[in-house]
């Protein structure tokens, strides 16, 4: 296995990272039946190599892949060889990690002009107007 690298000069060994093989579900004859091609990366948060805010953006950001232990999951399963998905896991590890650490900007809020309200409420009028043809006439 590799180490990861996170950007910003920061890299998880491999030795901290743990990966488990098993049988891959879905169609495919005897290589599903056979062949343990699915692959699961895990590491644990609390080890990782990052400050301690990291690590609580970490957990904060990737909160529904993080199970109450702390450990960091992530599968693979798309392709047919073992190799493929490990290293298709692990790209997903680095890209997840690396994400979760990229400072977001506040967002600015915006509002919408005069002009874009009137465009809308007028195109809702259009559109009122063209639902109000299509029915039958009312019966007298």
């Amino acid at each position: 296995m590799r180490d990861l690298d996170l950007g910003n000069g920061i890299i998880v060994p491999a030795p901290l990272l743990r990966a488990a093989t098993s049988r891959s579900g879905g169609p495919g004859g005897q290589n599903v039946n056979k062949v343990e091609s699915r692959v699961t990366i895990e590491v644990d948060v609390d080890a990782l190599p990052v400050s301690d805010e990291q690590k609580v953006l970490i957990r904060t950001r990737l909160a529904g892949r993080i199970n109450k232990d702390g450990v960091l999951r992530v599968t693979s399963q798309a392709e047919r060889s073992q190799l493929a998905n490990r290293d298709r896991a692990l790209a997903r590890m680095e890209e997840l990690l690396r994400d979760s650490l990229i400072e977001q900007r506040p967002r600015k809020k915006t509002r919408a002009s005069r002009a874009a309200k009137q465009r809308r409420i007028e195109e809702k009028k259009k559109r009122g107007e063209t639902k109000k043809l299509r029915r039958a006439p009312p019966e007298r």
